[in-house]
């Protein structure tokens, strides 16, 4: 879709999550992406009031397109392959004469390898990118190595490395050229490729063929009854769903402007269907539970006013009941403590966890004599378990807003309670 650089002319587009092209004469001049189009769209007219170089990027512009994807991965590499192809002056500009990182591949290596790289003319290299991010792309390889692993040594040992342990490096070079079986040797040498080109179609975008791949060979594998390989297979595309359909890759793309006009807007039409009287969702709490090591334990409860979090609002707790070992204790513990406060009393209240935790959240709402929604958000893959009669399960689509803000609560939730425990642990109070 097309709009001219104006306030009025954004407005009128729908939020989501996409990449845009600032144009000039139909030749891009930057490209960059977020999980709010409109919202980062518009922060770029805001901007220019005050940065020179946003006032220059918009003086120079004629037109904006923007294209929608299902995810912030997939934006990811659809933005660096359309800065590839069109080298727009004012990404590089503003690198500040630092070149952009790529994620290389030695493809005519025997067992190639996967690095980062300031990019190279080395043709026997594929090579992805560019990435604005370094934080990217470390988080890519990161979640791409835990579903098709590969190596990152650059030399091949006597012994398998400590990546092969946890299987991130499976199967492992060091450990294959060591094999004296010369068919285990060979038949290894090819799962090993074999992940590399996985990764290849993964970094090029096409994860939808590679999807359809993995379930036909699933398929394949549950009629001929082997169900260990099916449970390996199945794992892999969980995690390769989860990481398609993941949004928060860049902690600096926030969202404005009315973004969490929209992700509410969206959250409430999903939950409507199971709680017919709910009309706002002016404030929502989620809860996390970090007990590391069972020893000592903290919680977060964390809030999202009109849709945008407000920090202000988050609260920590450390766990002080030496009798509260299990999780859903705590979450006992904890919610006694949040009644008693005089906080506005929230719209809908979310748990990190399945079916047990969203049972045992709405028995201590009970024990308040309060009725308030609850929804819990369940992992691999992310699921909605909502808080009525026999706890439905839904699946809402990887680009629903109000699902995704959920997930964002939940992330957020997850790191308050954890940064605090870590906290008490550098203080020397829990050990």
């Amino acid at each position: 879709m097309k709009v001219s650089v104006s306030k009025d002319s954004i407005k009128k587009l729908e939020s989501f999550i996409g990449v845009y092209i600032f144009t000039k004469k139909r030749k891009p001049i930057y490209v960059g992406k977020s999980i709010n189009v409109k919202a980062r769209l518009l922060s770029h007219l805001e901007n220019a009031k005050m940065h020179p170089k946003e006032l220059k990027l918009l003086e120079n512009s004629d037109q904006i397109e923007a294209i929608q994807t299902d995810s912030e991965f997939k934006a990811l590499l659809l933005e660096a392959e359309l800065i590839k192809i069109h080298h727009p002056k004012y990404n590089v500009r503003w690198k500040d004469d630092k070149s952009h990182l790529y994620i290389r591949i030695s493809i005519k290596d025997a067992y190639p390898k996967i690095s980062l790289a300031r990019r190279g003319t080395d043709s026997s290299v594929r090579y992805f990118g560019p990435f604005s991010s370094t934080q990217n792309v470390y988080e890519i390889l990161r979640e791409v190595r835990k579903i098709f692993p590969f190596c990152m040594q650059t030399k091949i040992g006597r012994t398998p490395c400590f990546y092969s342990k946890i299987g991130l490096c499976d199967p492992c070079p060091s450990y294959i050229e060591n094999l004296k079986d010369k068919e285990e040797k060979s038949d290894l040498k090819r799962k090993y490729r074999k992940n590399i080109r996985r990764v290849i179609r993964l970094l090029e975008g096409k994860i939808d063929i590679l999807q359809s791949s993995l379930y036909k060979r699933l398929k394949k594998v549950t009629e001929e009854e082997n169900y260990e390989k099916g449970i390996q297979l199945r794992n892999i595309i969980l995690r390769l769903e989860n990481l398609s359909s993941r949004k928060h890759f860049d902690p600096f793309d926030v969202t404005s402007y009315n973004s969490g006009t929209q992700s509410t807007k969206e959250l409430l039409s999903l939950l409507r269907l199971y709680f017919p009287t709910l009309d706002k969702l002016t404030r929502i709490e989620a809860y996390d539970i970090s007990d590391l090591g069972k020893k000592h334990a903290t919680a977060s409860m964390v809030v999202f006013s009109e849709g945008v979090p407000s920090k202000s609002n988050y609260r920590k707790f450390k766990i002080r009941n030496p009798k509260s070992r299990s999780d859903f204790e705590m979450i006992d513990e904890v919610l006694e403590r949040r009644f008693k406060n005089d906080w506005p009393q929230p719209d809908v209240m979310v748990v990190d966890g399945g079916k047990p935790q969203v049972r045992v959240l709405l028995r201590a709402l009970s024990s308040f004599k309060l009725d308030l929604p609850v929804v819990g958000i369940a992992k691999k893959p992310d699921r909605l378990i909502i808080g009525v009669e026999n706890l439905p399960t839904i699946r809402p689509k990887s680009n629903n807003q109000g699902f995704n803000m959920i997930r964002h609560m939940r992330d957020e939730a997850h790191r308050f309670a954890r940064k605090y425990h870590l906290q008490l642990r550098e203080r020397g109070t829990l050990f």
